[in-house]
């Protein structure tokens, strides 16, 4: 029953031996009746004479332990769980603030100075990736960046020089249909801004949701992985027509 409380296997099976018998017993005398390991007894009994269930008393070299009443036990249960209960009730919650807006970006230089921002104010990671000649004036403050311990990867469409470790290039073929300006910063794995050129301007979105952070974090990756693949096996692949067709509509 002790075990409906919180209490182990081994302090249950101690306590029903002692509760039992009529007289205090020793450690060695508690192992043959209880069944618990010899090599573990004297934690337990240590364990349950702080939490109140047993007495302990040393005579003649040698300790003696006796099971408080039952009764008792019950009554300081009965009083801790009433005091939890009470606490529980009287609890204040406050939520996590969870901030799944998005927000509209409009300005090719808002999105330039927000993107400078995230990038000075991020603590862990910044995953970056765009055209290089939006890229250019960035690589410095990344560079830095990854300089104070902050890990950085981008990805440039066009020739980019970086002292990233983790920069990949891709050049463009003069096949790609799908090839659009845009610009994607993921800052601290938290936040997202992604930006492009619908009808000639450009506009993005800024948010800290949640899903759209773990989308765009998997868009990234996508997009590395085609990267590294088509640079490694390029001949291989525009070789095969039907592969070629697909890579040409990928936006990459």
């Amino acid at each position: 029953m002790l075990q409906k409380f919180g209490f182990t296997q081994y302090e249950s099976q101690v306590f029903e031996v002692l509760s039992a018998s009529h007289q205090p017993m020793d450690a060695s005398t508690i192992v043959r009746f209880s069944q618990v390991p010899k090599s573990k007894v004297y934690e337990v009994l240590n364990r349950m004479v702080e939490k109140g269930l047993i007495l302990s008393s040393s005579t003649n070299r040698k300790k003696l332990y006796n099971a408080v009443p039952l009764e008792t036990i019950i009554e300081n249960l009965t009083s801790e769980f009433e005091a939890n209960v009470k606490e529980l009730r009287n609890k204040e919650y406050t939520p996590l603030p969870v901030d799944d807006r998005v927000w509209t970006v409009k300005n090719r230089r808002t999105i330039s100075s927000l993107t400078k921002d995230l990038t000075e104010n991020a603590n862990s990671s910044i995953y970056i990736s765009g055209w290089n000649e939006h890229l250019k004036d960035l690589t410095p403050l990344l560079e830095q960046k990854k300089n104070e311990g902050v890990t950085v990867e981008m990805l440039s469409v066009g020739e980019l020089k970086s002292s990233i470790p983790q920069t990949h290039v891709l050049i463009p073929n003069e096949g790609h249909e799908a090839l659009e300006k845009y610009q994607l910063l993921i800052v601290d794995e938290k936040e997202i801004l992604f930006a492009g050129i619908e009808q000639g301007e450009w506009q993005g979105i800024q948010t800290l949701s949640r899903s759209l952070v773990k989308f765009f974090t998997e868009f990234f990756y996508h997009d590395v992985a085609l990267t590294e693949i088509t640079n490694k096996y390029e001949n291989t692949l525009m070789e095969d027509e039907s592969i070629k067709k697909i890579l040409m509509k990928l936006r990459y």
